[in-house]
């Protein structure tokens, strides 16, 4: 039901399409469904960007198995299993844009985030590599790597360090989260729809393999 009031709200809101489907992003062969789906639906695939994800905090030592896989999985293979299905349909069509969604801790690490830091490394590498791949077909790949941006995913990492660390939720939006960006200040996801916007368009046909960091100043450190 909420699912359903998300698609009908931006639907109305767009005035454009908006389709739904399901599918475990850890199951490649669900993931090729959802891109078959779309195809199906649109009659083609112009854009396809890889945004799922998850997180768990924990020292390595006490870094569950489980989760450890999970993230791997959700946060990095899944940008695979997607990315491999589109691309004969982008070849076909003779154009494609790809956006991995990748973060500050592609390019830096944390501590008590080993997977995550490990998962989204990895987007960054295999975004050069379907870049350099496809750069004769017109299809470009590149990754954009976010800061601490407040979503559901971070307020979930805010209690967890809470909870690794002892201390409040407040310190670790001050001392913890918000130290990292030398703004102080969250991004916002207007801010990524913009560099997004770019990314897509002809304007960016040129930007292919890149990481762009959008991070109020926190990799410059």
């Amino acid at each position: 039901a909420e699912i359903e009031r998300t698609r009908a709200a931006l639907e109305a809101s767009s005035g454009v399409r908006v389709r739904y489907h399901p599918a475990d992003m850890t199951r490649g062969e669900e993931v090729a469904d959802m891109v078959a789906f779309a195809e199906r639906e649109f009659g083609r695939l112009d854009i396809l960007v890889n945004n799922a994800g998850v997180q768990h905090v924990e020292s390595v030592e006490k870094f569950p198995t489980d989760k450890w896989e999970q993230i791997i999985a959700i946060n990095l293979s899944s940008a695979f299993y997607a990315t491999r299905a589109a691309i004969p349909i982008m070849k076909a069509q003779g154009r494609g844009r790809i956006v991995n969604m990748a973060s500050a801790h592609g390019l830096v690490a944390s501590p008590f985030k080993s997977a995550y830091v490990a998962a989204k490394h990895g987007v960054i590498g295999f975004t050069k590599t379907v870049a350099l791949e496809l750069a004769q077909d017109n299809i470009t790949c590149n990754a954009i790597c976010p800061g601490f941006v407040h979503t559901p995913i971070v307020e979930k990492q805010i209690e967890d360090q809470a909870r690794t660390r002892g201390i409040s939720p407040e310190k670790v939006m001050s001392d913890v989260i918000l130290a990292a960006q030398p703004t102080k200040q969250f991004v916002t996801t207007d801010q990524l729809a913009g560099l997004f916007l770019y990314l897509v368009s002809d304007l960016g046909a040129s930007a292919n393999g890149a990481s762009f960091s959008i991070d109020g100043g926190w990799t410059a450190q």
